[in-house]
């Protein structure tokens, strides 16, 4: 066991591990590039135990238009051709209608669980003057928060009888303005589980109250966004390739069909969604562990995971939606602290909670449209075997005129590790003869 590793230094730290580890000692060369000669200190806060910093690239997808507004879109991400399957999406949209989003509601949910001999039907009844007793008790840190529009807006009591008969939940809705409002919600719900006790305690001393647990929920099925393209089928000829647009728009409706009924399918299809929401959502300082949390529970509301999109052709007409929960934040955590966040949101014109929204929905939205699009014609190796050839001729120190070589060498032909390999031992031969 390693002792009082939080008080080491970031130099000690490191040595404690090459020795514990026998580690080479080269990883110290590397762990220190890593570090930010200016920054480091602001990023040590953000973290515990900080020995380094883990880059991921930092990308712009140009040219989206959401809702008739230009924006160029930042991606931090590290899996090949997302930037660029975005960034085509939205090249394609833009001449075709854009992103069409708004915001259905953006109400999100706290739960405090407590056990009582209370019963259900008692509780109800009390739940008015609960609810008026509760939101008095956390009023200092409501009124801020309401003069933004936000605050309680809802409770609701129920039974949690799969765990215990006496284990109860009291559901409490907020508004959180253009916060997340993780720390506010988990705030308020701590100084509520308190006085809950002490209502109901005071109402009947003969009944035993206790608070299990009080914390916000990632579960954000109120707090939804929608995002929707549409165009004549006749325009998709840009997507189409081999096939005519009416059978390429069959083909892609089959997709997003299969996606809805068939799990193993629904995964992967959200999957895509996500690799545009993620890198959005990271690039800007929001928690992307709590989005992709929150909308796989909500892909299988209905009981059985299933796709988040859903397609319409009608009249020679193509319309393919995304329907989403996000519950995000423009101001508190790290949007304004970490200097690439604020800069992400500089980019955007500093927008809005719901605003940005919107603008993830549409990331999410052209990942998933190219995903689709290449998988029911040429395939979606295509486009990834050409960044993953990039990444291999890169780990080989490959020189331009290397690179030049092997792009056209495999324009035909499978890429593989192996066969990079073999590909540039052959050309490295070839010139070493000259």
């Amino acid at each position: 066991m390693i002792q009082g590793f939080s008080k080491l230094s970031q130099e000690e730290k490191i040595d404690v591990l090459l020795k514990k580890f026998n580690l080479p000692s080269s990883i110290k060369e590397v762990l220190n590039s890593h570090l930010h000669k200016e920054l480091q200190e602001v990023y040590n806060q953000f973290s515990e135990n900080t020995i380094s910093n883990f880059y991921l690239p930092y990308g712009i997808a140009p040219n989206f238009i959401i809702n008739e507004k230009e924006y160029a879109i930042p991606m931090a991400i590290e899996e090949s051709s997302v930037v660029a399957a975005a960034s085509k999406a939205a090249k394609f949209w833009s001449k075709h209608g854009g992103f069409r989003t708004h915001v259905i509601s953006t109400t999100k949910v706290g739960q405090l669980f407590f056990t009582t001999d209370w019963k259900l039907n008692a509780l109800q009844e009390c739940l008015p003057a609960l609810e008026i007793a509760l939101k008095e008790s956390v009023y200092d840190l409501t009124q801020n928060m309401s003069r933004r529009g936000g605050g309680i807006v809802g409770m609701v009591v129920n039974q949690e009888t799969d765990v215990d008969d006496r284990f109860f939940s009291l559901q409490i809705s907020f508004e959180t303005a253009d916060s997340m409002g993780a720390n506010f919600i988990n705030s308020c719900l701590e100084r509520m589980g308190a006085q809950l006790c002490t209502i109901l305690k005071a109402k009947d001393k003969n009944k035993q109250v206790e608070i299990t647990m009080a914390i916000l929920s990632n579960y954000t099925p109120d707090c939804i966004v929608e995002c929707t393209l549409s165009c004549p089928i006749d325009s998709l000829k840009a997507y189409s390739g081999d096939y005519s647009p009416q059978e390429f728009a069959h083909r892609f409706q089959q997709a997003v069909l299969l996606a809805q009924h068939n799990i193993s399918r629904a995964v992967t299809h959200n999957k895509g969604i996500m690799n545009g929401v993620d890198a959005v959502v990271l690039a800007t300082g929001n928690d992307y562990r709590a989005i992709e949390a929150g909308a796989h529970a909500y892909a299988a509301k209905s009981g059985k995971y299933s796709s988040l999109t859903q397609i319409k052709i009608e009249d020679e007409v193509f319309t393919y939606t995304l329907t989403l929960p996000m519950a995000l934040g423009t101001v508190g955590g790290l949007t304004k602290v970490h200097p690439l966040a604020k800069l992400s949101l500089a980019l955007l014109a500093n927008p809005s909670a719901p605003e940005l929204m919107q603008i993830i929905a549409a990331a999410g939205m052209a990942n998933n449209f190219s995903a689709l699009a290449a998988l029911v014609t040429s395939g979606i190796q295509k486009g990834h075997m050409k960044m993953h050839l990039s990444n291999i001729l890169f780990t080989f120190n490959a020189s331009d005129d290397e690179k030049e070589k092997a792009e056209n060498y495999f324009i035909s032909r499978t890429v593989s590790h192996s066969a990079v390999k073999q590909f540039l031992e052959s050309e490295r031969q070839e010139n070493q003869k000259k």
